[in-house]
């Protein structure tokens, strides 16, 4: 592979443009994927207007993807040649919006021969997200815990949970009465003022303000998750309560994760790929665009907030 087809960053325009690239060279720990789909994510819309991280031109945007090993660097077992991955990139590196993508050989997970690389590439952030909210509260059963706001990675959580033996209640405007009884929901309110119990754990997915206002809702020694933004400080006082704060991020992951951190990850993220194949976590079908319609793609996601994917032929 002499040339491959990349986006690329533009900063005068923030956007991005269909260009080329010469074939990278790896590191003794990397591989190359081919990348047969790639995972549109509201990171990636929303990094690529405010470039937060100062891209250069050039740069390859994109998290997610997945596609088949083609080349491995010199520390790297060759028998990974043909194994089919999925993946989810530092925002710091070239990404998915690629042909091939450059990654560190532990940090791609395992595809199930039965899944589709269009369904894999749709699920690496939301699906990894959920995993690191649930791991946050202490593993227990029949406790009461609540979601506010219902995207991708809550539709995730909330099967988690409710497999893990929670009882989980939902705030949402948008999730209906039918879907809710089908992932087994008890109780689904439209707004937050309708909250009449209190809870063990809480995963706002809304903003770092809004998971302050529903502390008063936690039990005694309870958990506040905020899956978007963070609380930067206790609510209540020292020595009442006693909540427990937790921030998600996963992306910080590949500035502060060591290996064991990742291999640990990417194995958790094979055993839920494995139950999203045998149908024991509900997915949505995800809108497909081709690679040639990435800009379409990206104005998709952000106006309707449907998962999108990208196939490349």
């Amino acid at each position: 592979m002499q040339q491959h087809q990349i986006w690329q960053y533009q900063t005068e325009l923030n956007c991005v443009a269909l260009g080329k690239a010469a074939a990278p060279l790896l590191a003794d720990n990397e591989i190359l994927v081919l990348n047969k789909a790639i995972g549109i994510n509201p990171v990636d819309w929303k990094f690529i207007q405010a470039n937060p991280l100062n891209w250069p031109d050039g740069h390859v945007p994109g998290v997610d993807g997945s596609g088949v090993i083609v080349q491995v660097g010199t520390n790297v077992d060759k028998s990974l040649i043909g194994c089919r991955v999925a993946y989810h990139a530092s925002l710091n590196r070239h990404g998915s919006f690629a042909e091939c993508t450059v990654l560190n050989a532990g940090r791609v997970m395992m595809l199930p021969d039965s899944l589709s690389f269009e369904l894999a590439a749709a699920l690496p952030c939301p699906m990894l997200t959920a995993w690191q909210a649930f791991e946050k509260i202490p593993l227990t059963s029949h406790r009461e815990v609540l979601i506010v706001g219902f995207g991708t990675v809550n539709n995730l959580l909330s099967q988690i949970l409710i497999n893990a033996g929670y009882i989980v209640d939902i705030v949402s405007a948008s999730l209906s009465e039918e879907r809710a009884k089908q992932l087994g929901i008890r109780q689904l309110y439209r707004e937050q003022s309708q909250l009449n119990i209190k809870y063990f754990a809480i995963f706002d997915a809304v903003s770092g303000e809004n998971a302050a206002h529903l502390v008063p809702q936690l039990r005694s020694n309870g958990h506040i998750v905020c899956i978007q933004d963070r609380i930067p400080a206790p609510i209540d006082p020292a020595f009442t309560r006693t909540i427990s704060y937790h921030e998600i991020a996963l992306g910080a992951l590949h500035d502060f994760g060591d290996d064991e951190d990742w291999f640990t990850l990417m194995g958790n993220g094979e055993a839920l790929f494995e139950r999203v194949a045998e149908g024991h976590i509900d997915i949505s079908v995800p809108i497909i665009f081709k690679f040639e319609q990435m800009l379409d793609a990206l104005e998709h996601s952000k106006l309707t907030k449907l998962k999108t994917v990208i196939t490349l032929s």
